[in-house]
């Protein structure tokens, strides 16, 4: 077990699904040869397929303390790389429409803004997702090579490339498909927690960017880290699928306002804009209390009165949302 954990809260009703944290982690780590189909960090539309396509019924993870199985993404389910006829494009081309090729079938974000239908009304909301760096990770556990660790200090789950061999038996362990195959290394890579810019001081690449404010980031056993009062002490943010035993460290405070046909006399559990049936399936039945104490601290403050944990999630600078300790301060961290 590590000493301390490296923790993420992202607030899904401020996400704009505007791709910047995707761009940012892109040019930063898989701007590279055999990473072009790789998203690190991706913005998923759900409900939808997500990427790769259909991840959540792909296996893997822990039940009972076993392994269990899980199946390889096809490059297909991620969707194969393409290239646009930019002289076209750019450069007063024949004005047909101007088209990738070869023909795509899927692809990331294949199904962005599409969503279901609540009844009459379409629905969806956007999920930003990174490797989980999991307390139990089936990664570390599926790998023979003993490639995948969990770095002491902070819990940051990484692969060394020199004892990686390119099983891919990581991948499909992995119930959350965050790791990929470089074809022309012959290695499995993932987010790394932007563990470079932390060991400087600097918070990770897609929070830096965010617009929307939503990322908060910090030592999950640090009382004064924001992760910390948002995950144990207020209790508002959940990990994705809870269920498949890994013990993600990458929690979300679930989307949940306004109700759906605006209507503030309501309580947002008796018409919920989004179907709790399927934020159940993503976060676990604990959503529902989670959303019962948002909805309390909401009506608090539109009665005048303050609330602490709606105040930390505005996140108004980065010293509210970051708290990222020198290394040699990690032990001096009272847990």
């Amino acid at each position: 077990m590590s000493r301390h954990q490296y923790a993420m809260v992202m607030d899904l009703n401020k996400c704009l699904g505007c791709q910047t944290c995707t761009v940012a982690c892109k040019k930063l780590w898989t701007d590279r040869d055999g990473t072009e189909y790789m998203y690190w960090n991706n913005v998923e539309t759900r409900p939808g397929l997500g990427y790769p396509r259909e991840w959540d019924r792909s296996g893997g993870g822990w039940k009972d303390g076993e392994l269990q199985p899980g199946r390889l993404p096809t490059l297909d389910d991620y969707g194969a790389p393409w290239e646009f006829d930019y002289e076209q494009r750019l450069y007063e081309g024949s004005g047909k429409p101007v088209m990738p090729s070869p023909d795509p079938q899927s692809g990331c974000n294949w199904d962005e803004d599409v969503g279901a239908l609540n009844g009459n009304d379409n629905f969806y909301f956007y999920l930003p997702r990174i490797c989980n760096h999991c307390t139990y990770p089936a990664c570390l556990a599926a790998c023979p090579r003993q490639a995948i660790y969990k770095r002491e200090e902070d819990g940051i789950v990484l692969i060394d490339q020199e004892r990686c061999q390119g099983y891919r038996y990581c991948i499909a362990a992995c119930p959350y498909k965050k790791i990929y195959f470089n074809e022309i290394t012959g290695k499995s890579e993932k987010c790394i927690f932007c563990y470079p810019r932390l060991e400087n001081g600097e918070v990770n690449a897609c929070a830096a960017q965010c617009p929307g404010r939503l990322r908060f980031v910090g030592i999950l056993d640090d009382p004064d880290s924001p992760v910390h009062k948002l995950v144990l002490v207020y209790r508002v943010a959940l990990p994705l699928f809870p269920e498949k035993g890994t013990q993600p460290n990458v929690f979300y405070v679930p989307p949940f306002n306004p109700p759906r046909r605006g209507n503030y006399g309501k309580s947002i559990l008796e018409d919920p804009r989004l179907p709790l049936g399927y934020l159940i399936y993503l976060f676990g039945p604990e959503v529902k209390d989670v959303i019962r104490r948002l909805e309390a601290e909401l009506v608090r403050a539109q009665n005048g009165e303050r609330s602490e944990v709606l105040q930390l999630l505005i996140g108004r600078d980065n010293a509210t949302r970051y708290r990222i300790p020198a290394r040699e301060q990690l032990v001096q961290i009272r847990t």
